[in-house]
């Protein structure tokens, strides 16, 4: 039982981390991809030949997935959602037949669980590939991956694509709708990880795992997820004629709350490797947007007061809007000219709704309440966003029943 990394040469040549990944809506890094493993060695005497056959068959099939994947990952092309939604879709349902088999070698009492050496190459790692002896090293990475393939449907299904019905290319609202579902799908992969099968696994050899799989990193990408899955819930709320400014604020404000604990929990990154730069730039970029949204709700509400006090606070809060958008346009600019360099697509949902009505209503109320600056009583400071419990949660997920062929 151990943990080993190996150099490039020994990984196949170098990753090819300084391209272009095309258009980001929704940011992962770079897919971790298994690395064959000599099954009928590790297992040989300790199973029947025609388990380890299956066993070898369905980890082949998820080697062979994972790798075209990512390799399409990373092409600059652009790629149609029916495509790559397929795609992601195959490699997940894999991913869902193999964990049935492997789940055999983790079963109580079994003497197989530190017999097969899995390895994996890593992406937001220093060391390329981390190999563990360790069959819940195996499910965690799983888990991972089901994760990782959940967000690249979600940016497929919220790239922009014509209709054939004579307008411009666009992200239809049944998109959005589906999103929400396969964001809480990938926090849920990640919160079972982090509460089930991350303690599962020795201290010393979770000290070890690369940093794609540090409770940190599973925290944040969860955390991501439900913060992405609230922006297109604000972004529809925004399109409803039905939702009020306090229901648009409460999900702003929530949106806020959910990157902040990103912040909080996202380990600290490599940020001489692009992806780890990239990451970061992400995160911050999305939470700077939130800010922007918050406070341009809370504005709008604080406006509808009567009294001098609260349009001073509304134009500070609209201003403070201005000034957080025009910083998450700069962030938005830096993370997509970081290698690996990547394409913003045409803004929609609550970005679109931002750009287009922050600088006009927030010099519009400055305005229209010229005399209090006037008097010099200009709010310096933006007013503290209400705070709201966070409604949106995790899916419910466990790990499927052992498949019979294991329960021998």
């Amino acid at each position: 039982m151990g943990c080993g990394v190996s150099s490039q040469k020994d990984a196949g040549g170098p990753r090819r981390r300084l391209g272009s990944v095309g258009d980001v809506v929704v940011f992962l890094p770079g897919l971790r991809v298994p690395r064959s493993v000599d099954f009928a060695q590790a297992l040989d005497g300790h199973l029947d030949r025609s388990v380890v056959e299956r066993l070898s068959a369905l980890r082949a099939r998820v080697v062979e997935m994972a790798m075209q994947e990512s390799a399409a990952a990373l092409k600059p092309r652009r790629k149609t959602a029916t495509r790559h939604g397929s795609s992601t879709a195959n490699l997940l349902q894999a991913l869902e037949d193999y964990l049935p088999v492997l789940l055999g070698l983790v079963k109580e009492g079994n003497m197989l669980r530190h017999r097969v050496q899995f390895v994996w190459t890593n992406q937001e790692d220093n060391a390329e590939e981390t190999g563990m002896a360790d069959a819940w090293y195996e499910v965690l990475s799983v888990l991972h991956l089901m994760a990782m393939v959940c967000l690249l449907q979600a940016n497929s299904l919220l790239l922009p694509r014509s209709y054939g019905d004579g307008y411009a290319p666009r992200v239809s609202e049944e998109s959005r709708r589906a999103t929400v579902d396969v964001f809480l799908k990938a926090a849920g992969y990640l919160d079972y990880a982090i509460r089930q099968v991350l303690p599962r696994i020795p201290p010393e050899l979770r000290r070890q795992l690369p940093v794609d799989l540090a409770e940190g990193n599973l925290k944040a990408f969860s955390l991501q997820a439900l913060g992405q899955g609230v922006d297109m819930q604000l972004g529809l709320a925004i399109d409803s004629p039905k939702a009020t400014l306090a229901v648009k604020r409460r999900l702003a404000c929530e949106m806020v709350k959910y990157w902040h604990q990103v912040q909080d929990s996202i380990p600290e990154l490599p940020v001489s490797d692009g992806w780890g730069r990239k990451h970061l730039l992400f995160v911050k970029w999305k939470y700077v947007e939130a800010k922007a949204a918050a406070y341009y709700f809370h504005g709008l509400i604080l406006d509808e007061g009567n009294t001098e006090k609260s349009h001073g606070m509304a134009i500070a809060a609209l201003q403070a809007s201005e000034e957080f958008l025009k910083e998450s346009k700069r962030v938005s600019e830096a993370f997509h000219a970081t290698p690996p360099t990547s394409r913003s697509p045409t803004p929609f949902g609550t970005a679109k709704y931002l750009f287009d009505k922050v600088p006009k209503d927030a010099s519009s109320k400055v305005r229209i309440n010229q005399d209090l600056y006037t008097q010099e009583k200009v709010i310096g400071k933006p007013p503290p966003l209400p705070d709201f419990a966070l409604a949106l949660t995790p899916e419910d997920y466990d790990l499927p029943p052992l498949d019979p062929v294991m329960e021998q």
